[in-house]
């Protein structure tokens, strides 16, 4: 019967390029057209069929983990090159409408984030150790979108462009107070106490995070003017001219949404700015994959600008820049894979094999979201005072080549 049921899906699924899929039982049958790419899988246990009518994204996603779906050659990256395209094109059949509904309900449930659960879900991918990070992300350690604003930048090279523009949105003077809310292992709060005379509070759940941060702090000689502390957003205390926060509003949660920028505004000098940076999407509200939610961000959900915009509206806040990046994070995260690639075998000496699968397939499916599924990143400049910020963007490219140059001999 599931065999059957996953045949009606993968019918109505793919109608560009190719897929030759080999059931449990050994029979193969091949979807699309042929006009395009083409791919073959191989499923491997009798549950799997079940399993993914029910939840396409977990089954394929733990099939692979577990080696009972095979991708010929290994290649991951065509194979959701070409399922990615065609379901954004075709969408779900009417007999999986129920189960998406069941997802939008319990949506809220899964982004229920209060402290205690906060944390745990910050250390279920923060917290893993220090040595995995190395072996992928830049030398600066940013674990967010990069700002390639020339398509022959390394990644270097763009992570500082990205931080030199957020620095430009803010307007930072030297002896500015900044909160860094979700500051990661701290090369924004640096960046911004060293090269721009901030003085920097970042705060974070991860205690990896916050131990590396202030070491890094400490080798910088900056310990006098920037500190990271192992705290939650809506505990902070105290008056800041400035916020940023950089790739940690995807982990608050739409039910949550009011409480962060209440944080913002009660922490926010009257004629202050803040700076939110954010994995969104492109089309209307939805839900995070199950797969992602289990074994990569619990907790995790990437906004529609209506529901981001709409809680910053009910807040008293002023928005005075959105700026959309597109396809900024698809180049990041491929230059995250091949460096996970080509050191994939000190990945496996730290975890095991199905860590390594489980990881590769979780950075070539967010890349292949922002190439071909149309997810985005947000950048909310927003502000107390209408009038706290130049009437004109003319000020963000202002002496860009000085100040690219101060980052790259930083």
């Amino acid at each position: 019967m599931w065999s059957k049921t996953l045949d009606h899906l993968l019918t109505h699924l793919f109608r560009q390029g190719r897929l030759r899929v080999t059931f449990p039982d050994g029979t193969t049958r091949s979807y699309g057209p042929g006009d395009g790419l083409e791919c073959a899988v191989a499923l491997h246990h009798p549950a799997l069929p079940r399993r993914i009518v029910l939840s396409p994204d977990m089954g394929v996603g733990e099939g692979y983990m577990d080696g009972t779906l095979t991708i010929e050659d290994d290649d991951v990256y065509g194979f959701l090159s070409l399922a990615i395209q065609n379901i954004a094109a075709q969408g779900q059949p009417w007999f999986r409408r129920p189960l998406e509904t069941l997802r939008r309900l319990k949506r809220r449930f899964d982004q229920f984030n209060p402290v205690q659960r906060a944390r745990t879900n910050v250390a279920h991918h923060y917290d893993l150790s220090g040595e995995l990070y190395d072996l992928f992300l830049d030398e600066d350690r940013n674990y967010s979108c990069a700002y390639f604003a020339r398509p022959d930048m390394t990644l270097e090279e763009a992570q500082a462009a990205k931080k030199q523009h957020i620095a430009r949105k803010l307007l930072i003077e030297p002896g500015m107070r900044v909160l860094d809310i979700g500051c990661g292992w701290g090369g924004m709060g640096i960046t911004l106490a060293r090269d721009f005379g901030a003085e920097v509070v970042g705060v974070t759940l991860s205690r990896e995070q916050h131990e590396m941060a202030n070491a890094r702090a400490a080798r910088a000689g900056l310990s006098d003017k920037v500190r990271f502390e192992l705290m939650d957003y809506r505990d902070v205390q105290g008056e800041f001219d400035r916020i940023v926060s950089i790739g940690m509003f995807e982990h608050v949660g739409v039910p949550h949404y009011d409480a962060y920028f209440s944080s913002v505004t009660r922490l926010l000098k009257p004629e202050g700015i803040a700076l939110i940076h954010t994995i969104g999407r492109a089309g209307p509200p939805g839900t995070t994959s199950p797969w992602i939610l289990k074994y990569i961000f619990p907790g995790g959900y990437c906004p529609a600008m209506s529901e981001a915009v709409a809680a910053v509206e009910r807040q008293g806040l002023v928005t005075t820049d959105v700026e959309v990046w597109r396809l900024h994070y698809a180049e990041t995260l491929k230059e995250w894979r091949k460096r996970f690639e080509a050191n994939i075998d000190r990945v496996r000496a730290l975890y095991d094999e199905r860590f390594c699968r489980m990881w590769r397939y979780y950075l070539i499916a967010s890349e292949l979201t922002f190439r071909l599924n149309n997810q985005v990143v947000f950048q909310f400049q927003m502000t107390p005072k209408q009038d706290a910020v130049p009437l004109t963007r003319d000020y963000l490219y202002r002496d860009e080549a000085d100040s690219e140059g101060r980052g790259a001999a930083a």
